[in-house]
């Protein structure tokens, strides 16, 4: 097996391998610039090499195996499928693709598994679904069916317990999803105020999904690009007036490392009766309280807690002083155990990953915030985000005791047509996703935004923007490597 840490997966030969070396990686390695637009652009030299990819945007060879044996059993040669999880799950996808597609669908039970049929036409609207509300099959879940071996049972409340001690909250405040997307919907979902038709307000630039899936699964969402100066003292006003179902804001944002006035925030939310929900996937639960201001705190388990990159998961937990915690604890709870609960393979992986997330993070917040420090005043670079560098006192103002700044930053280049250069020569692995024990880095708007740079440039993410999740290799070997591709900027 590779070790990535010693051996990082950089080159052209090692594109589509994946990260880690692990039959359920949850990344995959694009190692030059080119593979990325190969990748964006459906190009089948690079596509016929990628052996996996993130779960919700590239079903994995098993799954794809999955599908293949629903489809040949309950669908016509004209009809495509998606094998989710549960019942609520494949009837939730039944009604928004129906409406979305504006064509009939239908349901089928495969072996205890559920499937969405659908005409071609409405194809792309399944894929849809699977990628946005994050219900999805795991590979280690197709495995076992297609060995006969599918399991029962629950370990999510072990899981639950294992987070209250990072947390703080209560385990029965703790819930825990197939993805950290579908913790997301889970709770718009559950939201009194999408229920009765208001939008939520979306605070600082997310990431992608999080902004998408509150237009498609919400009522619309009202963005606030930049919460500074008028614009956001405007949008507190609103708060207050009760406009909205909930405002929606990252700790830090990703991939720009923003963290907006939380507590400014929190009281508005307070005054208007309107829920305030925080992710804090991009810095962690170890780094960050967001509890302390927050109703509910979203956040995915595949990333920092995890720390291994081999199994995807989410969790939503629930501030039990908040007013709403009764009907958010109790629509959370159905929707864990009824929509995406986390298949019991992978919360055995999880478990035995989330011993060492302490430990790890430790060495990731040491390491993170060297390497903003040096890339910040490397001459090649124009600008590092960072929670150490960029809105710093609004982070300092949630961060745990004895917490630190995390692993994951983004930067541009003084000279941005140089980026291509450098990213084919940085000796680090390179691939989609972050939080994993080793250094990897992407050019994470081409890959989120692809087909809408120009709207991500109007908000301030860069087309050339390189983002780095800090592993746990030695320091001098993670600077090393970026010192040798910066000179060709």
């Amino acid at each position: 097996m590779r070790d990535l840490l010693a051996n990082p997966a950089w080159q052209e030969e090692d594109l589509g391998l994946p990260l880690p070396d692990s039959t359920h990686a949850c990344s995959v390695c694009l190692p030059t610039w080119d593979s990325i637009l190969g990748y964006e652009e459906g190009r089948e030299k690079v596509l016929k090499r990628m052996r996996t990819g993130y779960p919700r945007f590239f079903k994995h060879p098993v799954v794809e195996r999955l599908f293949a044996a629903a489809k040949a059993e309950v669908a016509s040669n004209s009809e495509e499928v998606i094998v989710l999880p549960t019942k609520a799950s494949v009837q939730r996808a039944h009604r928004w693709v129906e409406r979305r597609a504006e064509t009939a669908v239908r349901i089928a039970s495969f072996h205890g598994l559920q499937v969405l049929v659908v005409p071609a036409k409405a194809k792309q609207h399944a894929n849809e679904y699977w990628r946005f509300s994050g219900e999805v099959i795991s590979s280690r879940q197709a495995q076992d069916f297609i060995d006969g071996n599918l399991r029962d049972g629950s370990k999510s409340h072990l899981i639950a317990r294992s987070l209250a001690k990072f947390t703080g909250a209560a385990p029965d405040h703790t819930f825990v999803f197939s993805s950290g997307m579908a913790a997301i919907t889970a709770v718009l979902r559950a939201l009194p105020g999408v229920q009765s038709g208001k939008k939520t307000l979306q605070l600082e630039f997310p990431y992608v999904d999080s902004l998408k899936v509150q237009d498609l699964f919400g009522h619309g969402v009202v963005y606030l690009n930049d919460a500074t100066g008028e614009s956001f003292d405007e949008a507190l006003m609103r708060i207050r007036q009760g406009e909205f179902a909930a405002v929606m804001t990252e700790v830090p944002s990703n991939p720009l490392l923003r963290t907006v006035d939380l507590h400014r925030v929190s009281q508005a939310c307070a005054d208007g009766s309107t829920p305030l929900v925080v992710d804090d996937s991009a810095a962690g639960p170890l780094n960050v309280d967001a509890l302390r201001v927050a109703d509910v705190v979203t956040g995915s388990l595949t990333k920092w807690i995890s720390g291994m990159g081999d199994v995807m998961a989410g969790m939503a937990t629930v501030n039990a002083n908040s007013p709403f915690a009764k009907t958010l604890c109790a629509a959370l709870a159905s929707d864990q155990a009824e929509c995406s609960p986390l298949y019991i393979a992978d919360a055995e992986a999880l478990l035995s990953n989330t011993k060492g997330y302490p430990h790890r993070m430790e060495t990731v917040n040491a390491n993170g915030l060297a390497v903003a420090s040096w890339l910040a005043n490397h001459p090649a670079v124009a600008e590092v985000w960072h929670p150490s560098l960029t809105f710093t006192s609004n982070y300092e103002s949630i961060m745990r005791k004895g917490g630190g700044f995390g692993g994951l930053m983004s930067f541009v280049l003084k000279n941005q047509k140089k980026t291509a250069k450098v990213y084919d020569a940085l000796r680090l692995s390179k691939g989609p996703s972050f939080g994993t024990q080793f250094t990897l880095v992407c050019p994470y708007t081409l890959l989120a935004h692809y087909h809408e740079l120009d709207w991500a440039e109007a908000c301030g993410v860069s087309s050339n923007l390189l983002r780095v999740s800090c592993g746990l290799e030695p320091l001098d070997s993670i600077i090393s490597a970026f010192d040798e591709a910066l000179a060709f900027a």
